[in-house]
């Protein structure tokens, strides 16, 4: 190799370090700037839902309890499946806050709740129930299924199926839901339809075993 050409490669090699270094460090100062923002708009995204599955509530307040509880969760939620057969593999709860009313009454909790079986990826809920188990409402937070079929269970037909009921679990029907634990599956979107109601089964099974003891 001549000189020449040795002195060119190292040329570029440098010119090529210098140019991801430069990159590298532009994307840490752009995250450095937007990563405030964004956690405040999710804040944001969280509180509207709490209130919107929970509409009655007056304040959502952190406890020591529920955080210690959320952090045990994934036994509870394993101990439960090998109980009764329920799967709850790739559900997590994420977070849970005490809900009071207008009295400073506990009268329920919220939390979000992530199923990572989704046809498009992970699904994130968040999900309201009382202090004797209904549930009040379900919100979804993150999606990314396919439009027209998994993106429905955005719209509140779907979502309102699993509001005011007060049951153990919800099972989904892809002939018509009959009973009270049943729902009706998404049409073409029965892995959408699975993943959301196993979020919403595995935030009751985590209520009823860990906040309402």
């Amino acid at each position: 190799m001549s000189k020449t050409k040795k002195n060119t490669i190292i040329k570029d090699a440098l010119a090529l370090f210098c140019i991801t270094l430069v990159a590298g460090v532009l994307l840490g100062f752009v995250y450095e700037i937007t990563k405030d923002p964004i956690k405040k708009k999710e804040q944001e995204a969280k509180q509207k839902a709490y209130q919107v599955v929970f509409t009655d509530a007056a304040s959502f307040e952190d406890s020591d309890i529920v955080t210690a509880a959320v952090e045990k969760s994934q036994e509870v939620l394993s101990d439960t499946a090998l109980t009764n057969g329920t799967s709850f593999s790739g559900v997590t709860i994420d977070e849970a806050l005490e809900v009071y009313d207008s009295s400073k009454a506990l009268i329920g909790y919220v939390m979000n709740v992530t199923s990572a079986n989704g046809y498009g990826g992970d699904i994130k809920i968040s999900l309201g129930i009382r202090i004797d188990g209904t549930v009040t409402g379900v919100e979804i937070l993150s999606i990314s299924e396919t439009a027209g079929l998994g993106m429905k269970a955005t719209e509140d037909k779907f979502k309102n199926q699993f509001k005011n009921k007060n049951v153990e679990g919800f099972a989904y029907s892809k002939v018509g839901a009959t009973a009270e634990n049943e729902i009706d599956a998404l049409s073409g979107a029965t892995i959408t339809t699975k993943a959301v109601t196993e979020a919403v089964n595995a935030g009751i099974c985590f209520a009823k075993n860990s906040l309402f003891q």
